[in-house]
């Protein structure tokens, strides 16, 4: 038990002081936004208006538009965090659930949990098109 608390102490104390070593030496020199990326800011920003304005013309509403704009970027967002919560889970499932029982239900539990969620955000924005556009009618 001490063992795991002094490892745990020692890699905090790793983190805090590389975290002060990189603020001391490329903090000071840099300015926080230059004209280089303000302006990169500014593309990023024209872009994604402009892609909203295009999910906004497809359903002809700025409601519509602007919810399947938001389930887009879950549906693209959701493929990271399934993937880290299955590994995860599989770490919960055979690596430590080989030796408690309980551990490997949660591993378990969490797998079935993420493959849930994985499927339904990517499903999602296919299903509210299809009640859109065609359940309006």
């Amino acid at each position: 038990m001490k063992k795991k608390i002094l490892v745990s102490i020692l890699i905090i104390f790793i983190c805090l002081a590389c975290q002060v070593i990189y603020y001391k030496t490329f903090g000071v020199n840099e300015k926080a936004i230059t004209n280089k990326t303000e302006s990169t800011l500014v593309e990023i920003k024209e872009k994604e208006m402009s892609s909203l304005e295009d999910y906004e013309a497809r359903y002809n509403s700025k409601t519509y538009g602007y919810t399947a704009y938001i389930l887009h970027k879950v549906q693209v967002y959701s493929i990271p965090f399934t993937i880290l919560g299955i590994i995860i889970a599989a770490v919960c499932d055979f690596v430590i659930g080989a030796r408690h029982l309980e551990t490997k239900e949660k591993g378990q539990a969490l797998m079935i949990t993420f493959i849930t969620l994985g499927i339904i955000c990517q499903v999602l924005p296919l299903v509210f098109t299809i009640v859109v556009k065609y359940g309006r009618e």
